[in-house]
């Protein structure tokens, strides 16, 4: 079997715009086609052991969803990781980061009828080991798709400024995306946008409504932040967290939330903030646990109340060297990636696209 398709290449005017949510869902939607398509990661920079496979972590989330076997030359060829820039400029005969990258499509070509690759960060990155996003979608022979943050100044900027580097390779660009969009500002950022992508030979796929459940952090990402251990409930470890409760200011509107809670308090003071959710939970007929779990900072012990409740609801509790502030302040500077342990994000991300994504004219035939 051969490649039907041309390749098509998902790129973003900077990190966290929405590369990994576009291509699920760019991945899903032509599976639920009929294609048989394939993933790559052609560089990489934050990488996993699997099974003693180093790969990029975008493509062990995207083996799960596919369900192929990780082949780290064809999956996750190139990794720019840690001191890897510094090898490669002292010598950059240590391997050729292009034939690996044209290995991969080679062998990915053969099988798929269609393979979707996934940039790293903003066009330019991978330009010190000379495999920028632009120049690996050059040697891809594929059709760029442009993930941009809402607005509509700062949108346009951005894709003009970011595109550049694809115009010089002469690769095109197949269309953008405009991501994080307010839904009531949709209609006008659509307006005003095309507006200046029309004339200019561009389109607009889709707007992507902001969905804020998307960028909620799960509890074991909660615990890297502020470097601490679970100590209770480690099996809950996937809870999302839709909002900080801090120990020592709670309330009755914190309270009436009640979807989805971090509490963050001192080990000193965790008994007292326990009685006093108990308390303002019973005096407002509020039955539903609200914690997806707790960070006890600096030193203390749970009285025997504390512990039943952590047990009858069966929270997560992280412990941490780290004082109240200092663990809101890194939990609070989280960047939310999708991953494997959060799947309910993964089928999220596939609906968004599926349900404001022009696909027509994606497919190129080679």
């Amino acid at each position: 079997m051969a490649r039907k398709y041309k390749n098509i290449y998902v790129a973003a005017s900077s990190q966290h715009v929405g590369k990994t949510t576009t291509t699920l869902g760019l991945v899903s939607a032509f599976m639920k086609k009929g294609l048989n398509v394939g993933y790559c990661k052609p560089v990489g920079q934050k990488h996993l052991t699997v099974d003693g496979k180093v790969v990029d972590k975008d493509t062990v989330l995207f083996a799960d969803l596919i369900d192929f076997e990780i082949e780290p030359k064809e999956h996750s060829p190139v990794i720019l990781g840690s001191g890897a820039t510094v090898q490669y400029l002292d010598n950059p005969n240590i391997y050729d980061p292009e034939e690996r990258i044209k290995y991969a499509d080679e062998k990915l070509s053969a099988e798929y009828d269609l393979v979707i690759y996934e940039g790293t960060g903003h066009p330019g990155v991978g330009s010190v080991a000379d495999v920028s996003n632009a120049h690996v979608a050059k040697l891809l022979d594929a059709g760029v798709v442009m993930v941009v943050e809402a607005g509509i100044g700062n949108s346009i900027d951005m894709f003009n400024m970011t595109t550049s580097l694809f115009r010089e390779k002469n690769v095109p660009i197949l269309g953008v995306i405009i991501n994080k969009v307010r839904k009531d500002k949709i209609d006008k950022i659509r307006t005003y946008i095309n507006k200046w992508m029309k004339p200019r030979g561009y389109r607009i796929l889709g707007l992507i409504p902001y969905d804020e459940s998307l960028a909620f952090p799960v509890m074991s990402t909660i615990c890297e932040a502020v470097n601490g251990t679970i100590i209770a409930n480690e099996e809950y470890s996937t809870n999302r967290v839709s909002g900080i409760m801090a120990g020592s200011l709670l309330d009755l509107e914190d309270i009436e939330k009640n979807q989805d809670r971090l509490l963050v308090t001192s080990s000193k003071a965790i008994n007292n903030a326990i009685n006093k959710i108990e308390l303002l939970m019973r005096n407002n007929n509020i039955e539903e646990n609200i914690l997806s779990g707790i960070v006890a900072t600096g030193q203390g012990f749970l009285d025997s109340n504390t512990i039943a409740y952590i047990e009858k609801h069966k929270i997560p509790l992280i412990r941490t060297d780290l004082d109240t502030y200092g663990s809101v302040i890194k939990i609070s500077n989280i960047e939310v990636k999708i991953n494997r342990s959060t799947l309910w994000k993964v089928e999220k991300a596939i609906h968004l696209i599926d349900e404001n994504i022009d696909l027509n004219d994606l497919l190129v035939p080679v």
